[in-house]
């Protein structure tokens, strides 16, 4: 079901079984001048993920046909776009999964429209990290190197697949490589929102990310955690 909208800023695919929350969802959507396609069903909404091209998908936890955290699992690392998952108020095992899968953002509902609106439109904006280098300048650090015109990670000359928000993440805490950066100075670069202390995005993120560069986990040398201040990202 094609909601149309003009002008066509991005296109969102909302996977969401419970109709009167889709329709509420879509026409905020709409009213925001986003083009929307609505889906309440896992299977059929992974096929449309597979088949067509959506700026960002926000996808239910818990949906008929397939399970939301399953098709999340299954489309991460081939879908370009960014994925929202949508979960039960105060259900952390739900932020978990969804963060741990690979999701650029959870956002629990119910969901205040301007809310979303905020939280979705920090996610789509391509130009809000601040650069503090040439595009096409290599970033190397030991095994590390962060190619930003391809926006690529290798670790000892390898590629790593990371997911947009991972790149973006890491990149920014590259480009202030050997300062300590908050939490909410991280918030505010990528997406222009204050941290509220309880979002667990972030922390979520760093994990997967020392796994993949293979920093060790109990004791990071790269991505180091500074109590009460943040993180720094460590200069050989």
């Amino acid at each position: 079901m094609e909601i149309p909208a003009q002008p066509a800023t991005a296109r969102i695919l909302l996977i969401e079984d419970d109709e009167r929350l889709a329709q509420l969802v879509a026409e905020a959507l709409r009213k925001a001048q986003y083009v929307v396609t609505v889906c309440g069903d896992g299977l059929a909404g992974e096929a449309l993920m597979r088949q067509e091209s959506f700026d960002l998908v926000l996808l239910d936890g818990h949906l008929p046909g397939k399970d939301g955290f399953d098709v999340l699992r299954d489309t991460r690392r081939d879908f370009a776009g960014r994925i929202v998952m949508l979960t039960a108020r105060d259900d952390d095992i739900d932020q978990v999964l969804g963060l741990e899968g690979g999701a650029d953002d959870y956002i629990t509902k119910p969901v205040a429209p301007r809310v979303l609106l905020a939280r979705l439109k920090a996610l789509l904006r391509r130009d809000a990290l601040p650069v503090a280098q040439p595009v096409g300048e290599a970033l190397h650090f030991g095994p590390l190197t962060l190619l930003p015109q391809s926006r690529e990670l290798r670790v000892n000359g390898e590629p790593v697949p990371l997911t947009t928000a991972e790149y973006e993440l890491l990149n920014y805490l590259a480009h202030r490589a050997g300062q300590v950066v908050s939490r909410d100075d991280i918030m505010q670069g990528l997406r222009g929102l204050e941290f509220d202390g309880l979002d667990r995005a972030i922390d979520a993120r760093i994990s997967r990310l020392r796994k993949k560069i293979g920093d060790d986990a109990q004791s990071p040398t790269r991505i180091k955690t500074v109590r009460g201040q943040g993180y720094l990202f460590a200069i050989d």
